[in-house]
């Protein structure tokens, strides 16, 4: 069953992720068949990608999804979006399903704005036929009303509707990424997928993003899921955060709680890491990086994933898989220690 968000928070939960999985088996070659059939080893290990996540969006609510790269974070984004169909568990916005049984999108409500705008934009094609095509497909827009749909759009994210006779090689890459979350708003969705959407941008302009969503959000009353590494951001635009770890969700509160109270060691390590978001800013050393490498998610360690890389793992931790439960502050931790008092981390350097 999924946990509900905590109240106060997330009141009614609109986007449900409950129990979801992706397993990516690898392509086997016609040499490797071959090989296989004359007695040699092949190697047959599956990608959880995602294992076993739950979580909710409330209407409205920005959820940010943090973690390392290679975590699962964007295969889940693609996965909410229908990009991607779940090998496991079920997928509903308002209480529908994202996709049919035979994988197949169902519903244009959820869009998806991605990190590269240049590689997510058609070259051939203006930014008015772009941010037209897909209204006038699924018959949102009448053609002879496309241009002042699209003029509309270009005004909500701040460019001259002038533009629409444009191609994309011809704008900068914030001017890109404005038109990308056009295109995606011109589909009038209720659940916006964004996946790293400022990271591939300068600073400057990152900042002009972050502050375009917000005043959208706040505007159509969007709902958010918001993918990014970049810890600073997350905080500054969304009410909640979920992070994740080797394709399982290990905390999930509210911005302020988990910022200034982690409950999972490896959300205290995250944030430990990142200069400006450090906890302890009177601790000896500069920034405490996460001792050891990520493990490889062809081969997850068992039990808790993060248990080689935690200063806190016990011999339950290496055997016993900790599920995400409540905590008494309406948390939600997957950590066999985790107890309603902040657990105490020591600082790595």
């Amino acid at each position: 069953m999924t946990l509900a968000p905590p109240a106060g928070v997330a009141a009614e939960a609109f986007v449900v992720l409950d129990k979801v999985g992706k397993i990516f088996a690898p392509q086997i070659s016609l040499a490797e068949e071959l090989l296989a059939h004359l007695g040699a080893g092949l190697d047959r290990r599956v990608l959880h990608a995602v294992d076993g996540v739950d979580l909710t969006i409330a209407k409205g609510e920005a959820l940010g999804l943090v973690g390392e790269s290679g975590c699962g974070k964007s295969t889940l984004g693609r996965i909410l979006a229908g990009i991607h169909r779940a090998s496991e568990g079920r997928v509903r916005i308002d209480g529908r399903p994202v996709t049919d049984a035979a994988g197949r999108k169902t519903t244009t409500r959820v869009q998806t704005v991605f990190q590269d705008p240049f590689a997510s934009l058609d070259p051939r094609m203006t930014v008015g036929e772009t941010i037209s095509e897909g209204p006038i497909a699924h018959g949102f827009v009448e053609r002879r009303a496309a241009q002042a749909h699209v003029a509309e759009w270009l005004l909500r994210v701040g460019l001259d509707p002038a533009f629409a006779r444009r191609f994309p090689h011809q704008f900068s890459g914030g001017q890109r990424q404005r038109v990308a979350i056009a295109r995606a708003l011109a589909m009038r969705p209720d659940v916006l997928v964004c996946d790293e959407p400022v990271a591939s941008l300068d600073v400057s302009i990152q900042a002009q993003i972050v502050n375009l969503f917000l005043k959208l959000r706040r505007d159509l009353g969007l709902t958010l899921l918001f993918i990014s590494h970049d810890l600073g951001v997350v905080r500054h635009l969304c009410d909640r955060v979920a992070i994740m770890y080797l394709g399982r969700i290990v905390e999930v509160g509210t911005a302020a709680e988990v910022y200034g109270h982690p409950r999972h060691p490896y959300t205290r390590a995250l944030l430990d890491s990142v200069p400006r978001l450090r906890l302890d800013p009177d601790a000896a050393g500069g920034v405490s990086p996460i001792s050891g490498e990520l493990p490889s998610p062809l081969a997850p360690p068992p039990g808790c994933h993060f248990h080689p890389r935690c200063p806190l793992a016990e011999a339950r931790c290496r055997v016993e898989r900790p599920l995400l439960r409540r905590l008494a502050d309406g948390r939600d931790v997957a950590c066999h220690l985790a107890t309603d008092a902040p657990p105490h981390v020591p600082h790595g350097g």
